[in-house]
């Protein structure tokens, strides 16, 4: 797993999305939209608090110490203002005015990827806000979105361990592809997570 947290585009995927299908409770105003500059911030507190439930055990104490909500929130500003190459795109749920979640799609950078492979590269939803289907919605606009700007395909890449979000992925239509890849967490040799991909095609 990349502990290095310079590029939003590049880190682990910490998707912890809302599980549950039930919608518990009620959400007032709930939506999902693109992002702007003044969302950075309630961007970079929710990957952070993802990251370190995510990553806890796997990545060393310097690089969790370094995952902060302001560093996320800076590198997601520069982002923002300096777009990099390619097609991608933010996305934000909220709960009414409040940022609860974020998700990050864009061009697939795996050795096997063509101009119509798209990627999930990060995103989740706050653990407080889980279970009220903000990340369906999340789910759905970012795999939408991936279609409007020229997408077939959504791939995403998560830890092989992620059982639970595995399961609502495969729910929301997606399926592994037989991709696997392993990260190194840290300097020493057993530093290393394994990853696998899941892909669905893009709506017509």
């Amino acid at each position: 797993m990349d502990d290095d947290v310079s590029h939003p585009h590049e880190g682990p995927h910490e998707h912890e999305h809302d599980h549950d299908h039930d919608h518990d409770r009620p959400v007032a105003d709930a939506s999902v939209r693109v992002a702007t500059p003044w969302d950075v911030d309630a961007v970079g507190a929710v990957q952070a608090a993802l990251w370190r439930e995510a990553f806890a055990s796997l990545l060393p104490a310097e690089a969790l110490d370094a995952a902060t909500a302001e560093e996320f929130a800076r590198v997601w500003r520069q982002s923002l203002a300096t777009p990099p190459s390619g097609a991608y795109r933010l996305l934000v749920a909220c709960a009414g005015e409040e940022v609860v979640g974020f998700a990050a799609v864009g061009p697939s950078a795996d050795p096997d990827a063509t101009d119509v492979d798209g990627e999930l590269l990060v995103g989740g939803v706050t653990p407080a806000a889980r279970r009220t289907g903000h990340g369906s919605r999340l789910l759905n606009a970012t795999v939408d979105t991936a279609g409007l700007t020229g997408f077939a395909r959504v791939r995403t890449w998560l830890l092989d361990t992620d059982e639970a979000t595995r399961g609502f992925l495969q729910a929301a239509g997606f399926a592994p592809d037989g991709a696997r890849r392993a990260r190194m967490t840290g300097p020493a040799e057993r530093d290393v997570a394994g990853e696998v991909r899941l892909t669905v095609d893009v709506p017509q």
